[in-house]
């Protein structure tokens, strides 16, 4: 009998298909996935629609799902507008809704052993001002921006609290990954689909080389989805991760203009000039030309909408689009991650790759 049974909210996103990847690879585990769309594969997962904005639908299956063990909550609630959406009231409220949907049921039951939930930057103001370089965990601007982060951290250390006087033991703990690079679709902030349709346009239109279209760098940090993934799994198993916040990141330092040769090279092309380009007004609106890309290389990715989702936004604000001098670096320390067990890293270079390949494989992007 497995030893674990795993439940993953937002198992179609960025990182909850990483976990569902990972875990499901995993013996000693039983996995559980939840999200509104069906992830394109389970990996033996056993998969349930759910709106978690919805209480009585989650308290409804979360009844018949049995005894859990941990909860990997990787769900993520977006506006379109998504940059402005991360200061309003109500994209606070319905992602401090969503995670109190799903955890005041799940916590009734006296199985659960642990709770993995995924912050941000965002934790230190990186959306508003410069970062304090290096951002360490005991520096978060709590009370200073607001921010969905702190509504879910409270609750789950009240729900905690409330959990020990009942003679239940069960631990948190909190992931800041950086910019996170993977293999999802739809999602609000994964840039491999948004760069990938970019470069088919340009291909489309007889281009050899591919032109950086953001601003002018800074040194900053990303995350391999994967890497993420198997982080999340280490702090439920460790005492030393025990209601503790990391930050998480592939261990090294990269600037947009300086890792976009390794980027085009993945995608077939030379580097070309930096060509600034809104990658969300003048590529979003191309679905008559994706459609006729997909016809003719038999993509399998859906519409832009479907599945760049709202990145083409994002791949506009972290590539610094309209920025014309070096940004300040956002660089995050993950001395504590270290310190704690947890020692993994990857050359940001090759995630790009990787990205870029599996969706290739998957026919999500035309070949190389």
């Amino acid at each position: 009998m497995p030893s674990k049974r795993v439940l993953i909210a937002g198992a179609t996103g960025l990182v909850g298909y990483a976990a569902l990847k990972h875990f499901g690879s995993q013996k000693d585990c039983e996995v559980i996935a939840l999200s509104r769309r069906q992830p394109d594969e389970t990996f033996g997962a056993r998969w349930h629609p759910l709106d978690l904005t919805d209480a009585a639908a989650c308290a409804s299956l979360v009844s018949g799902l049995g005894a859990i063990t941990h909860l990997v909550y990787a769900a993520l609630y977006e506006r379109p507008g998504l940059v402005a959406g991360w200061q309003e009231d109500e994209q606070i409220r319905t992602n401090d809704l969503m995670l109190r949907n799903l955890l005041g049921p799940l916590e009734q039951a006296s199985s659960l052993r642990h709770v993995a939930l995924l912050q941000g930057t965002k934790a230190y103001g990186v959306h508003v001002r410069p970062l304090t370089v290096p951002a360490r965990e005991n520096r978060s601007e709590m009370h200073e921006q607001p921010n969905f982060y702190w509504n879910q951290e409270r609750y789950l250390r009240e729900a905690q609290s409330k959990a020990e006087l009942a003679g239940k033991a069960w631990s948190w703990s909190i992931l800041r990954p950086v910019l996170i690079v993977g293999d999802s679709v739809g999602s609000a902030m994964n840039v491999i689909p948004a760069l990938g349709a970019y470069a088919a346009m340009m291909r489309r239109a007889s281009k050899t080389r591919l032109d950086y279209p953001g601003g002018v760098g800074r040194v900053a940090q990303a995350v391999d989805a994967d890497l993420l993934a198997r982080a999340i799994a280490w702090s439920g198993e460790s005492t030393k991760a025990r209601n503790e916040i990391f930050n998480v990141t592939n261990g090294d330092v990269f600037v947009w203009p300086n890792v976009w040769p390794a980027i085009a090279d993945a995608l077939g092309f030379e580097p070309g000039e930096h060509v600034p380009l809104r990658l969300d007004s003048e590529i979003r609106p191309q679905e008559a030309a994706w459609a006729e890309i997909r016809a003719a290389h038999g993509l399998t990715s859906g519409t832009l909408k479907e599945f760049v989702g709202l990145s083409f936004e994002y791949a506009d604000y972290t590539m610094g689009y309209g920025r014309d001098r070096p940004g300040p670096p956002a660089i995050v320390s993950t001395i504590k991650l270290m310190q704690a067990g947890f020692c993994e890293v990857m050359d940001t270079e090759m995630m790009f790759r990787k990205a870029f390949a599996e969706m290739q494989a998957k026919k999500l992007l035309p070949p190389r």
